[in-house]
């Protein structure tokens, strides 16, 4: 384990999907973290089993004078890796920058979803990315500003398959890895009657490095584009949430890439259109413990149009459910050709392209 790592190990923060109250050690200094428990059934596979999922350390740290500092660790059953890890500086109210593992500013945040699966964005690399560099963030007068840039993916290494974020991985077919990317972002948010409403956009340009010492194919350096329309309203109880991506990464003598995450390289579509649409509705309740569930449906369609190239389609129905600090997702996962619910990739068409499903039953500790 490297020195950064092991530093990243003993200081670690923040959460997956809820805020988690952290035990205040000073009033700069909070510490916590999260232990999970995973129960899940899959039609096309007869192991069901309930199983420890996840144990996770976080710190936070931060000044009156503007300094602050936040990292996550986690530990899986097969394996650990850094979530996040970035200092910064609160210049004002409005201003600030980040350096080191920080999240991606592109579409919908924090997340393009309400389930503990998220949408197909994630597993393209267009929701919960982190990488490695630095990001600057105005918030003021209901709008927001963002830009980025990040010099590499978070462990600078495409070869490396065991990483929370997906991102461009170093295959023999698909020699590629990130080697620096520029993230735009703008949002507006306002009020109409009882209805909040964001909306926004996203540009993202990336370059990738042809890795010739990997490749069993030809190619050289090349880059990737990616735009993204995005609007978010919450009226009362409920949230919708709508976006569309358009992404396109330039691929020698092949219309696919290979990205990776939690252990696996698979392929997605190098270029495609990305629709999301996501409704929830929260009731705040009393029955005992519980104070809280919210119901939700995601659905994500990656359109892909090619050779070998097929639509990916997920669609997640579910109700997230607060007591304490304990946070439980119930989610019934429906997926035609999708990768994480039998499917071989992201877009693309090895063969079989149908629909497949799994429950899944995930109970979470947040301390």
């Amino acid at each position: 384990m490297y020195l950064w790592q092991k530093a990243a190990l003993a200081s670690s923060l923040v959460l997956f999907s809820v805020s988690a109250s952290a035990a205040k050690v000073t009033d700069e200094l909070d510490i916590g973290g999260a232990v999970r428990i995973n129960y899940g059934w899959k039609d096309y596979d007869s192991k069901s089993k309930l199983e420890f999922e996840l144990f996770r350390a976080d710190v936070n740290y931060k000044t009156k004078d503007g300094l602050f500092a936040s990292a996550q660790y986690r530990w899986y059953q097969d394996m650990d890796v850094i979530h996040h890890a970035y200092m910064g500086y609160q210049f004002d109210e409005a201003q600030s920058v980040q350096v080191g593992v920080t999240q991606v500013p592109f579409g919908l945040l924090p997340y393009a979803a309400h389930s503990f699966w998220f949408g197909a964005t994630y597993y393209l690399g267009f929701e919960d990315d982190y990488d490695a560099g630095i990001h600057y963030k105005n918030e003021q007068n209901g709008w927001r500003y963002d830009l980025a840039y990040f010099v590499n993916d978070e462990y600078a290494n495409g070869a490396r398959v065991d990483r929370y974020s997906f991102d461009v991985a170093t295959t023999g077919a698909s020699p590629y890895e990130e080697a620096g990317q520029f993230n735009a972002r703008i949002e507006r948010e306002f009020t109409t009657g009882d209805a909040t409403h964001k909306l926004g956009g996203s540009l993202q340009y990336s370059q990738l490095d042809f890795m010739a010492d990997a490749a069993t194919v030809e190619g050289e350096d090349t880059n990737g584009i990616a735009a993204a329309a995005h609007w978010q309203l919450d009226w009362k109880k409920w949230q919708l949430q709508l976006q569309y991506i358009h992404y396109d990464y330039d691929i020698d003598n092949s219309e696919r890439i290979a990205l990776s995450a939690f252990q696996y390289p698979f392929e997605i579509a190098a270029e495609a259109d990305v629709a999301t649409v996501n409704i929830a509705k929260s009731f705040d309740v009393d029955w005992g413990p519980i104070t809280n569930i919210n119901f939700y449906n995601d659905y994500s369609q990656v359109m892909a149009s090619g050779q070998g190239l097929d639509d990916s389609i997920q669609n997640v129905t579910g109700f997230a459910v607060t007591a304490g600090k304990f946070y439980s997702y119930v989610d019934w996962i429906a997926g035609k050709n999708m990768w994480f619910v039998n499917g071989s990739g992201v877009g693309i068409d090895n063969g079989d392209t149908s629909w497949h499903s799994r429950l899944n039953i995930n109970v979470g500790f947040y301390f």
